[in-house]
């Protein structure tokens, strides 16, 4: 969520098209020879279209994998490492499901713990008073959809019961992945949210540092 990601959004209501990257794969869970049409059918069932980034135009690293946890934590505990990009998320035997993200740009990071106050497929984004005030003409709402900048998913960050405005969520942005870009939301790619909000419960514990 940050200018690009406003200037993306206002561009698609002017009919643009062609944001993301296609074709390829999902590191950890797509078999090798596996095609494009065959990944897209992991998300047939899906409201909008979700469309397939390429990895390998990706830091290997900021694949989706399995790691030693970097520190103890409970099981479902999600820990933002806003250094190195990574989002991981607490399994079971000192494992932990890493995916790579990106973070706030400078000026905009935020850091804390939250927890997971509320989920969403394909959200509306409403940009907050302060984006329309440095953009005018941004609209209040934009409808969910493929180039909405909160992408497939959203993970809504609470604190004592109220919303942070900050969110874990996806991008119409791929690109921005692996680097400071946003107004202080976590991004993911879409195929990435998507796996995590299967993975998350309301509630979980989200630490941002």
């Amino acid at each position: 969520m940050k200018r690009a990601a406003i200037s993306a959004a206002l561009h698609v209501l002017t009919a643009a098209a062609g944001l993301l990257m296609l074709a390829a794969c999902v590191a950890d869970k797509v078999p090798p020879g596996t095609t494009y049409q065959q990944l897209k059918q992991n998300y047939a069932g899906e409201a909008y279209e979700v469309l397939i980034v390429d990895r390998k135009k990706f830091d290997r690293r900021f694949w989706p994998m399995v790691v030693t946890a970097p520190e103890p934590h409970p099981e479902g505990t999600i820990l933002v490492d806003t250094q190195q990009r990574y989002l991981y998320l607490f399994e079971p035997g000192g494992k932990a499901r890493r995916y790579g993200i990106a973070v706030g740009a400078s000026g905009h990071a935020w850091s804390g713990t939250a927890a997971v106050g509320r989920k969403a497929k394909w959200p509306a984004w409403f940009p907050t008073d302060d984006m329309r005030n440095q953009t005018p003409g941004l609209p209040k709402r934009i409808e969910p959809g493929t180039h909405n900048p909160l992408g497939a998913r959203a993970l809504y960050l609470f604190q004592d019961g109220r919303d942070t405005l900050y969110r874990i969520h996806g991008t119409s942005e791929p690109w921005t992945i692996g680097t400071e870009a946003s107004s202080g939301c976590i991004r993911m790619l879409n195929e990435d949210a998507i796996d995590l909000y299967d993975r998350v419960q309301p509630g979980a514990i989200v630490i941002v540092r």
